[in-house]
């Protein structure tokens, strides 16, 4: 038998581009998304459970399809996307119901990747040159999301402690890039004026989004076990990120830049969390040999992510948008998979249609 597997925010950007990358492995049998929404890709073999926002059904479908493996791929990194008590739900309830799930008498579950972010670093003037997977952050957490984060990983170390038979992969992604992802800093590029702390110019490592679909999917392959950090080689200034990207900056006041930052927000330029902020402000570097030790190999540097981002940009501003293509209908998906009128060898293949978070 061929491996079953469980996403959790399967109508996320992560979520769907983790679906159609599983859902072309051969060894997989079994694919089922849980979310509050109808994925939003097109999606041929993985099947949709809808959920509330805690997952409190996932203890019920483990124990009825025999999953196997479980990737957590919502996790909420960016505070302007809920409410704090919204976000508590997802992150910290969310991941609870889930190890409640995975942990519980009976349970098939072997394998687990849980994506997270470098948020639960920081940010300070006194952060070593590349945060290694061991290291504790230098301060207390600033922020809702850096709190949650870090309240996730107790979870994450108690269920590891308690479950020694589950390989438990933590994912502690950099900021991430990419042609087909909305975040805070791929927003902020596509400004006139790019955004800029007055007085700093700190180093950020970058990844580019199809390397983190690569690492969570190697993660999942190889039963990884442990924490590891997921960022590109190398490092690049703020300025000469804006310099790639072919753009000025917007010095932002070092004192009341929470003042600044949502007097551009009221503008409808862009939202910028106090997290990124930070980062803006003193940067932050991973050290990411451990994952390359266990095999893993990066198909883009930090500046390579940020040259095929910019690419993309200006290939659509030459020629517009993306041409208007299939949109996910799951009426028309149920006929294309069920109805006998269909010549299964001859049906196109549904083209995959990337989604903003």
């Amino acid at each position: 038998m061929g491996r079953r597997i469980l996403i959790t925010g399967l109508a996320t950007y992560w979520g769907g581009r983790l679906a159609q990358a599983l859902e072309a492995s051969p060894d997989v049998d079994v694919i089922i998304g849980l979310d509050t929404r109808r994925p939003t890709v097109a999606l041929e073999r993985t099947e949709y459970v809808r959920s509330d926002e805690n997952y409190s059904i996932l203890s019920r479908i483990v124990r009825a399809t025999g999953i196997d493996t479980i990737a957590h791929t919502f996790l909420v990194v960016d505070s302007t996307q809920m409410s704090s008590r919204t976000m508590h739900e997802i992150n910290v309830i969310g991941t609870m119901n889930l190890f409640a799930a995975a942990s519980a008498a009976g349970s098939t579950v072997r394998t687990v990747a849980v994506k997270s972010s470098a948020h639960v670093y920081g940010s300070s003037p006194s952060d070593p040159y590349l945060f290694r997977e061991t290291d504790r952050r230098t301060g207390g957490a600033r922020t809702k999301v850096e709190r949650s984060l870090l309240e996730v990983e107790t979870y994450v170390r108690d269920f590891a402690r308690d479950n020694p038979h589950v390989s438990l992969a933590l994912l502690r992604c950099c900021n991430v890039i990419g042609p087909d992802l909305a975040t805070p800093i791929t927003k902020a590029l596509a400004l006139p004026l790019v955004p800029k702390m007055a007085g700093f110019d700190p180093r950020l490592q970058l990844i580019h989004e199809d390397d983190v679909v690569s690492a969570i999917m190697f993660a999942l392959e190889h039963g990884l076990a442990g924490i590891f950090n997921v960022a590109a080689d190398g490092m690049l200034p703020w300025s000469e990120v804006c310099a790639i990207a072919g753009k000025h900056g917007l010095p932002i006041p070092p004192v009341a830049t929470a003042l600044s930052t949502e007097v551009l927000r009221r503008l409808g330029l862009v939202d910028l969390p106090p997290e990124l902020m930070e980062v803006l402000r003193y940067g932050r570097g991973l050290d990411n040999r451990r994952l390359k030790e266990a095999g893993f190999r990066y198909q883009y540097t930090t500046a390579g992510a940020v040259e095929a981002f910019m690419e993309a940009v200006r290939l659509r501003s030459t020629i517009g948008d993306r041409e208007i293509g299939y949109q996910y209908q799951d009426d028309v998906e149920q006929f294309f998979r069920h109805s006998p009128a269909v010549n299964r060898s001859s049906t196109p293949h549904v083209p995959k249609d990337g989604v903003r978070s």
